[in-house]
């Protein structure tokens, strides 16, 4: 392990892991969880995919269902903050961020990316979320007009380490991710 008083090399390493998760399946940061605020101010999460983080952007990305209650959520209020445990690292790192949607044209070539047996998680009949009468009582789609790509602009990450001693530092964009020492 690098210095542990060395802030860049902390935030290096939530990187590390975040980046990790978009190319490795079994990696933590592969599926974090994802929370949002409903329209009527109910608190929501689930757990999405990971697929995309860009350091230099300062962006991660995760693809949904443009019907998807999220989607409703973050055009009432676009931001929102993921949440990976590591515990091979034993890490955690939430990023708070804000959300842009991009659909149709604007999602570019990400569709064509997306594998054929995977496509069947993009539209539904009814929308998600609709009241069915029983467990199978909606049809998948696989419909491009209905894949939306989320790309959650990070303005902060909070990294905490569970290793002995406990270490916790806050990183903001608006301090050009210089980072600040918290107590655990």
């Amino acid at each position: 392990m690098s210095d542990p008083q060395d802030l860049a090399a902390f935030l290096d390493l939530g990187w590390q892991r975040l980046t990790r998760g978009v190319v490795d399946r079994h990696a933590a940061a592969r599926h974090p969880v994802f929370a949002t605020v409903s329209p009527e101010g109910a608190p929501e999460a689930r757990t999405v995919v990971l697929r995309g983080a860009s350091r230099r952007d300062g962006t991660v990305e995760v693809h949904t269902d443009g019907g998807s209650d999220k989607v409703t959520s973050l055009c009432a209020n676009p931001r929102a903050q993921l949440m990976v445990w590591d515990e091979k690292a034993k890490l955690q790192l939430r990023l708070s961020t804000r959300v842009s949607i991009h659909q149709g044209e604007d999602v570019g070539d990400r569709w064509q990316n997306v594998p054929d047996g995977s496509r069947i998680a993009y539209g539904a009949s009814p929308k998600p979320g609709t009241p069915i009468p029983n467990a199978h009582a909606y049809t998948k789609l696989a419909s491009r007009d209905w894949f939306t790509v989320l790309i959650c602009q990070i303005e902060s990450i909070e990294l905490m380490q569970l290793i002995d001693p406990h270490r916790r530092a806050v990183f903001s964009a608006d301090d050009n991710w210089t980072g600040e020492w918290r107590v655990p």
